[in-house]
Protein backbone atom coordinates (compact mmCIF):
# COMPACT_ATOMS: atom_id res chain seq x y z
CA UNK A 1 0.00 0.00 0.00
CA UNK A 2 1.10 3.31 -0.72
CA UNK A 3 1.45 5.82 2.21
CA UNK A 4 0.30 9.06 2.52
CA UNK A 5 2.02 11.97 1.38
CA UNK A 6 3.40 14.15 3.99
CA UNK A 7 1.68 17.37 4.86
CA UNK A 8 4.21 19.76 3.03
CA UNK A 9 3.76 17.50 -0.49
CA UNK A 10 0.12 18.13 0.11
CA UNK A 11 0.19 22.06 0.74
CA UNK A 12 2.68 22.19 -2.18
CA UNK A 13 -0.04 20.32 -4.58
CA UNK A 14 -3.21 21.50 -3.31
CA UNK A 15 -3.54 23.59 -0.08
CA UNK A 16 -1.01 26.41 -0.84
CA UNK A 17 -0.61 26.42 -4.70
CA UNK A 18 -2.92 29.02 -6.45
CA UNK A 19 -3.65 29.44 -10.40
CA UNK A 20 -1.38 32.15 -11.09
CA UNK A 21 -1.75 35.68 -13.24
CA UNK A 22 1.75 36.96 -13.72
CA UNK A 23 5.05 35.19 -13.63
CA UNK A 24 8.37 35.79 -12.82
CA UNK A 25 10.89 35.85 -16.13
CA UNK A 26 12.70 32.78 -15.17
CA UNK A 27 12.94 30.50 -18.30
CA UNK A 28 12.04 26.75 -18.53
CA UNK A 29 14.70 24.51 -19.97
CA UNK A 30 13.46 21.46 -22.09
CA UNK A 31 14.76 18.61 -19.83
CA UNK A 32 11.59 20.46 -16.98
CA UNK A 33 8.98 20.08 -19.73
CA UNK A 34 10.16 16.82 -20.56
CA UNK A 35 10.03 15.85 -16.63
CA UNK A 36 6.66 17.39 -17.04
CA UNK A 37 5.25 15.20 -19.25
CA UNK A 38 6.90 11.80 -18.08
CA UNK A 39 4.91 12.51 -14.52
CA UNK A 40 2.28 13.06 -16.08
CA UNK A 41 1.51 11.09 -18.39
CA UNK A 42 1.35 8.00 -15.42
CA UNK A 43 -2.53 9.45 -14.77
CA UNK A 44 -4.86 6.80 -15.53
CA UNK A 45 -7.54 7.46 -18.65
CA UNK A 46 -10.40 5.33 -19.78
CA UNK A 47 -8.74 2.17 -21.43
CA UNK A 48 -5.48 3.83 -21.43
CA UNK A 49 -6.94 6.59 -24.33
CA UNK A 50 -4.38 9.29 -24.10
CA UNK A 51 -5.59 11.59 -25.93
CA UNK A 52 -4.45 14.81 -24.94
CA UNK A 53 -1.77 16.77 -27.06
CA UNK A 54 0.72 19.39 -26.20
CA UNK A 55 2.21 22.27 -27.53
CA UNK A 56 4.56 23.98 -24.99
CA UNK A 57 4.87 27.11 -26.81
CA UNK A 58 8.15 28.96 -24.92
CA UNK A 59 9.48 31.35 -27.97
CA UNK A 60 8.55 35.16 -28.90
CA UNK A 61 7.83 34.27 -31.94
CA UNK A 62 5.08 31.35 -30.93
CA UNK A 63 3.62 33.64 -28.04
CA UNK A 64 3.19 35.95 -30.88
CA UNK A 65 1.29 33.72 -32.86
CA UNK A 66 -1.08 32.46 -29.72
CA UNK A 67 -1.59 36.44 -29.09
CA UNK A 68 -4.59 36.74 -31.56
CA UNK A 69 -6.17 33.50 -29.85
CA UNK A 70 -6.09 34.96 -26.52
CA UNK A 71 -8.78 36.84 -24.38
CA UNK A 72 -7.98 40.68 -23.83
CA UNK A 73 -8.02 39.23 -20.11
CA UNK A 74 -5.61 36.52 -20.78
CA UNK A 75 -2.91 38.16 -22.59
CA UNK A 76 -0.86 39.56 -19.88
CA UNK A 77 -0.90 36.50 -18.05
CA UNK A 78 0.25 34.43 -21.34
CA UNK A 79 3.52 36.18 -22.32
CA UNK A 80 4.81 36.69 -18.99
CA UNK A 81 4.82 33.60 -18.69
CA UNK A 82 7.89 31.36 -19.43
CA UNK A 83 6.10 28.66 -20.99
CA UNK A 84 2.05 28.35 -22.20
CA UNK A 85 1.53 24.83 -22.91
CA UNK A 86 -1.28 24.18 -25.72
CA UNK A 87 -3.51 21.88 -25.06
CA UNK A 88 -5.44 19.78 -27.18
CA UNK A 89 -7.81 16.52 -27.82
CA UNK A 90 -6.91 13.85 -30.68
CA UNK A 91 -9.99 12.89 -32.11
CA UNK A 92 -8.14 10.05 -33.36
CA UNK A 93 -6.94 8.91 -30.38
CA UNK A 94 -8.69 5.42 -31.12
CA UNK A 95 -6.50 4.60 -33.83
CA UNK A 96 -3.20 4.33 -31.39
CA UNK A 97 -5.42 2.03 -28.89
CA UNK A 98 -4.06 -1.37 -30.75
CA UNK A 99 -0.77 -0.13 -28.83
CA UNK A 100 -2.13 1.25 -26.09
CA UNK A 101 -4.73 -0.91 -25.10
CA UNK A 102 -2.98 -4.17 -26.77
CA UNK A 103 -5.14 -6.91 -24.04
CA UNK A 104 -8.59 -6.01 -26.10
CA UNK A 105 -9.88 -4.66 -29.39
CA UNK A 106 -10.90 -1.39 -27.49
CA UNK A 107 -10.22 0.70 -31.22
CA UNK A 108 -13.33 -1.33 -32.69
CA UNK A 109 -15.38 0.22 -29.44
CA UNK A 110 -14.60 3.79 -31.32
CA UNK A 111 -15.08 3.32 -34.99
CA UNK A 112 -17.77 5.05 -36.77
CA UNK A 113 -19.24 6.10 -32.89
CA UNK A 114 -18.62 9.77 -33.14
CA UNK A 115 -20.27 10.41 -30.22
CA UNK A 116 -18.42 7.97 -27.81
CA UNK A 117 -14.90 9.82 -29.54
CA UNK A 118 -16.34 13.31 -28.49
CA UNK A 119 -16.89 12.45 -24.99
CA UNK A 120 -14.27 9.95 -24.74
CA UNK A 121 -11.70 12.58 -26.27
CA UNK A 122 -13.88 15.54 -24.00
CA UNK A 123 -13.47 13.76 -20.58
CA UNK A 124 -10.19 12.16 -20.56
CA UNK A 125 -8.11 14.94 -22.17
CA UNK A 126 -9.29 17.07 -19.26
CA UNK A 127 -8.46 14.12 -17.05
CA UNK A 128 -4.87 14.32 -18.44
CA UNK A 129 -5.02 18.45 -18.25
CA UNK A 130 -5.38 17.88 -14.26
CA UNK A 131 -2.65 15.84 -14.10
CA UNK A 132 -0.32 17.86 -15.62
CA UNK A 133 -1.17 21.07 -13.21
CA UNK A 134 -0.22 18.41 -10.33
CA UNK A 135 2.71 17.52 -12.43
CA UNK A 136 3.79 21.08 -12.39
CA UNK A 137 3.31 21.47 -9.26
CA UNK A 138 4.98 18.37 -7.72
CA UNK A 139 8.01 19.60 -9.91
CA UNK A 140 8.11 23.28 -8.29
CA UNK A 141 6.66 24.81 -10.87
CA UNK A 142 3.61 27.42 -10.81
CA UNK A 143 -0.03 27.32 -13.20
CA UNK A 144 -2.15 29.80 -14.82
CA UNK A 145 -4.83 27.79 -16.14
CA UNK A 146 -6.70 29.40 -18.97
CA UNK A 147 -9.97 28.43 -20.98
CA UNK A 148 -10.00 32.42 -22.68
CA UNK A 149 -9.26 32.23 -25.89
CA UNK A 150 -10.36 31.31 -29.04
CA UNK A 151 -9.68 27.41 -29.66
CA UNK A 152 -10.41 28.15 -33.67
CA UNK A 153 -7.49 30.26 -33.93
CA UNK A 154 -4.98 28.21 -31.81
CA UNK A 155 -6.13 25.34 -33.98
CA UNK A 156 -4.28 27.14 -37.12
CA UNK A 157 -1.39 28.87 -35.79
CA UNK A 158 -0.40 25.26 -34.03
CA UNK A 159 -2.63 22.32 -34.68
CA UNK A 160 -3.45 23.05 -38.27
CA UNK A 161 -3.80 19.89 -41.03
CA UNK A 162 -4.40 17.68 -38.17
CA UNK A 163 -7.18 15.89 -35.88
CA UNK A 164 -5.99 17.84 -32.67
CA UNK A 165 -8.56 19.95 -31.61
CA UNK A 166 -7.43 22.71 -28.47
CA UNK A 167 -9.74 23.17 -25.46
CA UNK A 168 -7.05 24.97 -22.49
CA UNK A 169 -4.12 26.71 -21.80
CA UNK A 170 -1.88 26.65 -18.99
CA UNK A 171 0.60 29.36 -18.27
CA UNK A 172 4.07 27.56 -16.45
CA UNK A 173 6.54 29.57 -14.61
CA UNK A 174 7.29 30.74 -10.86
CA UNK A 175 4.50 32.78 -10.41
CA UNK A 176 4.38 35.99 -9.20
CA UNK A 177 2.85 36.83 -5.98
CA UNK A 178 2.12 40.17 -6.45
CA UNK A 179 -0.49 39.35 -8.69
CA UNK A 180 -2.67 37.23 -7.16
CA UNK A 181 -6.00 37.68 -6.78
CA UNK A 182 -7.19 36.67 -2.74
CA UNK A 183 -8.02 33.11 -2.56
CA UNK A 184 -11.71 32.06 -3.34
CA UNK A 185 -13.84 30.31 -0.93
CA UNK A 186 -14.32 26.12 -1.82
CA UNK A 187 -17.82 24.27 -0.30
CA UNK A 188 -17.48 22.53 2.82
CA UNK A 189 -17.87 18.70 2.65
CA UNK A 190 -21.08 18.65 3.55
CA UNK A 191 -22.49 21.39 0.99
CA UNK A 192 -21.74 19.20 -2.00
CA UNK A 193 -20.91 15.30 -0.62
CA UNK A 194 -22.84 12.74 1.14
CA UNK A 195 -22.00 9.21 2.04
CA UNK A 196 -24.49 6.50 1.01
Amino acid sequence: MPSRLPDAALDQLFRNARSHNGFIDEPIGEDTLKALYELAKWGPTAANTCPLRIVFIRSHEAKERLRPALAPGNVAKAMSAPVVALLGRDMTFHEHLPRLFPHVDAKSWFVGNQPLIEESARLNASLQAAYLILAARALGLDCGPMSGFKPELADQAFFADSSVSSFMLLALGRGDPNKLFPRSPRFDFDDVCRIA
